[in-house]
């Protein structure tokens, strides 16, 4: 409410819209850049121990209690495009789930103790591998 004899700022009025405008921007644009990390997290539970980064996605990798769980992360998201990913214990088989994927493969998860394990991850014709690491 304006008082009587005041007068209206159309100025300050347009800089706190711009602001307002420019803070939304900002918030939109790091909700889409961080969208990746917050995927993983949501498919796999624990805590984050590893990425293997690679120049087309990365592999996420968390563990929780014995058990660790991976996602392959496409960098760029758009058509259906080969992708993979694979946790091995040692001494035992490959968990693994691959196919044609807009966003993510996986999640998947193996029960590995104190076991060393591998972690394979492929989005299209480039991968990474993490060698037998333990966790």
């Amino acid at each position: 409410m304006l008082r009587e004899g005041t007068t209206v700022d159309k100025s300050a009025i347009r800089r706190h819209m711009a602001l307002g405008v420019a803070v939304l921007t900002a918030s939109g644009l790091l909700s889409l850049a961080g969208t990746g990390t917050a995927e993983a997290a949501a498919l796999c539970s624990g805590r984050k121990v590893r990425t293997l980064p690679f120049s087309t996605g990365s592999v996420q990798i968390y563990k929780k209690r014995g058990y660790v769980c991976a996602v392959t992360l496409r960098e760029r998201q758009g058509t259906r495009t080969y992708m993979s990913v694979s946790v091995r214990a040692w001494r035992a088989r490959p968990a693994v789930n691959k196919g044609l994927f807009k966003h993510h493969a996986g999640p998947v998860t193996v029960h590995a103790g104190h076991r060393r394990v591998l972690i394979k991850g492929t989005v299209g014709s480039d991968s990474a591998s993490s060698g037998w690491i333990r966790l």
